[in-house]
């Protein structure tokens, strides 16, 4: 695998001649600086929809960005709008009560972007057309034997390690639990991809089976009562919750490996764990702040290396209450194998959840450079890194700079959207999930990129079919798959 170039790098590597340079910007800058290098945000150039109600060509309701990548190689330009293809990761499927036998799969997009100039006003009418998103093809993931996997809760199971597989997550029908959550498309096709349960690394074929899994080091696999456990509290229909049902060590129910992507150069896959594990701080919503990120040599794709590991504070805010909440990580972007850009939000705000005003997200810029390494040490066994929330002493965390804000209301207006009340259609659903870059392709503007960031509609619609039956989300909520495009600065990056 050594001589196939992955997408990530290609990505940045495509810089073409264009016909027409970027309109000018028309409003002011939001720029932060990290090692030196000045990155900058634009503003929000695009936006576009995918309806609730759509179906895959399995016919099952689709469900939107748990993760994004984007090909590179069918990236072009055409004067002033854009095509290419998009790959988007759906959640474990529609578990309004517990979780259902869902396939995974990767959902393949034909995507066009015609974007605004920033801070301009978008034409009358079209406000929420400059993103033009088609379903166009299914992949399933099937296990290594061309089995079919599930979303369906693990609960106690676990199929023994075999041959190069580790144990693994395993549901009450025997099959592979995986609840997937971040994408890297390779430029063979084959990919990469994070899960929920294990917390694991799954590296598939390019038709979707199963081929290596890599596991976490020790401190971040699930234990309860001394023995591995990768229930998540979620159990399907007639299945048992775990005891307890929550583990005593190792990453908490439905925080795994929320985030993951691979460095500009190819050389590096960088995974993030949602928030602290249980001995971190995860324990509790007041001390989960102190998450980990791991950096993997990808040389080999089946024999993952773990090479690097920092601790990555995630960000805190106040409520509508004054109290202190801690953001939950929930996507990421390698801008080199010391920085990344990360995505953190709230919970329980936006269409289709009780509450409509969203307090918390943003992208951050993430800086590893001057953190502690604890790759390989006792951080990685039985020694916590921030007992009860705070951090070891003899450890120095990475560094945050806020970037961009997804709540920012005068950029949410340009495009008919807005954050809270009223809690319709155009209030930003609750979870944003998913992020991928692709080239401005302006030999004028060689470090900008447009920033997609798609949400994860959790399945929620009026009209949905999943696993032979129909349904309907709780509150009428129709909750459609959305794109939000920024344009960005981003110097520096190790193409």
């Amino acid at each position: 695998m050594n001589n196939v170039r992955p997408y990530a790098s290609r990505l940045f590597a495509a810089v073409l001649a264009a016909s027409a340079a970027i309109p000018a910007i028309a409003n002011a800058e939001n720029s932060a600086t990290v090692g030196g290098l000045t990155f900058a945000n634009k503003g929000l150039v695009g936006v576009g929809r995918i309806p609730a109600n759509q179906r895959d060509k399995f016919g099952e309701t689709f469900g939107s960005g748990s993760g994004m990548a984007i090909d590179p190689a069918a990236w072009s330009r055409d004067g002033a709008s854009y095509k290419g293809t998009l790959y988007l990761l759906p959640d474990r499927g529609y578990n309004a009560v517990g979780t259902v036998d869902y396939r995974p799969r990767l959902n393949t997009i034909a995507i066009g972007l015609t974007p605004t100039a920033p801070g301009a006003a978008p034409e009358a009418g079209k406000e929420q057309s400059g993103v033009d998103a088609k379903l166009v093809d299914s992949t399933l993931f099937v296990d290594d034997k061309g089995g079919d996997m599930t979303g369906l809760d693990p609960e106690s199971g676990v199929r023994a390690a075999a041959g190069n597989f580790p144990p693994l997550p395993q549901a009450v029908n025997g099959k592979i639990a995986l609840d997937n959550e971040a994408v890297i498309r390779m430029a063979d096709g084959t990919m990469f991809v994070s899960d929920e349960y294990g917390p694991y690394i799954y590296h598939f074929s390019a038709d979707g089976h199963l081929l290596s899994a890599t596991q976490p080091p020790k401190a971040l696999l699930p234990m309860r009562k001394g023995a591995l456990s990768f229930a998540s509290n979620n159990p399907g229909p007639g299945a048992s919750a775990p005891d307890p049902k929550d583990p005593e060590t190792g990453r908490q129910n439905n925080q795994g490996l929320e985030g993951m992507a691979m460095t500009p150069d190819g050389k590096f896959i960088i995974a993030v764990l949602q928030s602290a594990a249980r001995q971190d701080g995860g324990d509790s919503s007041s001390t989960r702040q102190n998450t980990r990120a791991m950096i993997y040599d990808a040389a080999d794709p089946d024999h993952l290396k773990l090479v690097h590991e920092y601790v990555v504070p995630l960000p805190v805010f106040k409520d509508a209450k004054d109290k202190t909440v801690i953001a939950a990580e929930s996507e990421i972007v390698a801008l080199s194998d010391k920085t990344f850009l990360m995505l953190a939000r709230d919970s329980g705000n936006g269409q289709g959840v009780k509450g409509d005003t969203s307090l918390y997200r943003k992208v951050s810029i993430v800086d590893l450079s001057a953190a502690t390494d604890i790759a390989g040490s006792d951080f990685d066994a039985d020694k916590p890194i921030a007992p009860k929330g705070v951090v070891d002493p003899s450890l120095t965390p990475a560094t945050l700079t806020p970037f961009i804000d997804l709540n920012d209301k005068a950029e949410l207006a340009r495009f008919g959207l807005h954050n809270g009340a009223p809690n319709d259609k155009n209030d930003l659903s609750e979870k944003w999930e998913a992020m991928g870059l692709a080239s401005v392709l302006d030999p004028n503007l060689p470090d900008d990129y447009f920033l997609f960031v798609a949400n994860d509609n959790d399945f929620l619609t009026q009209d949905g079919f999943q696993v032979g039956a129909a349904y309907k989300a709780e509150g009428g909520a129709d909750v459609d798959t959305m794109f939000q495009v920024f344009q960005v600065t981003l110097p520096g990056l190790k193409k």
